[in-house]
């Protein structure tokens, strides 16, 4: 199925999931989807090797609960959340020096607790490997020392972003 993008969401400047200016980083952009679920396009890099040629698992965790967690943001701009639990499970070799998708969605929303699932997808469409994450709900003063123009949290616009995003579940 292809989806209309909606909104691209916020990146910063140094995580290591989204930030544009970490070098070692995976500068992931977020969009949000017309179904409303959430599309992870990332690049790894050498530097995130486990084996020679795959991505470390704890790398793909990293995708999977950034995307999971982000997912949230979809439908409540302002919410913010403290991974409780990450479940990860392998399904294929993930490889390096590749552009790559992850998608994230929220299964169960309550007033202090969110829960989702995520999947990453090779090129080929196969799934490599599949999350579910549970969340605080907190606000970002009280997890973090975060100022929005300090951290460049802000939307990054790139004539390569996408207009639809294919998913192939």
């Amino acid at each position: 199925m292809i989806y209309k993008v909606t909104r691209k969401q916020q990146n910063s400047k140094m995580c290591l999931v989204c930030g544009m200016k970490n070098p070692l980083g995976l500068k992931t952009s977020f969009y949000e989807l017309e179904n409303g679920e959430l599309a992870a396009l990332f690049r790894t890099l050498e530097e995130h090797q486990s084996y020679p040629g795959r991505l470390h698992g704890g790398i793909a965790g990293s995708i999977l609960d950034e995307t999971i967690g982000r997912a949230i943001m979809v439908e409540q701009n302002d919410i913010w959340g403290v991974t409780i639990e990450l479940t990860v499970s392998y399904k294929k070799p993930i490889p390096l020096n590749q552009t790559l998708k992850a998608v994230g969605r929220i299964t169960r929303n309550s007033s202090r607790i969110f829960e989702g699932t995520g999947e990453i997808y090779l090129p080929n469409g196969e799934v490599a490997a599949t999350g579910f994450g549970r969340y605080l709900k907190m606000p970002i003063e009280k997890i973090a020392d975060f100022n929005t123009d300090h951290e460049e949290w802000m939307v990054i616009a790139s004539p390569d972003d996408p207009q639809t995003i294919e998913l192939s579940y």
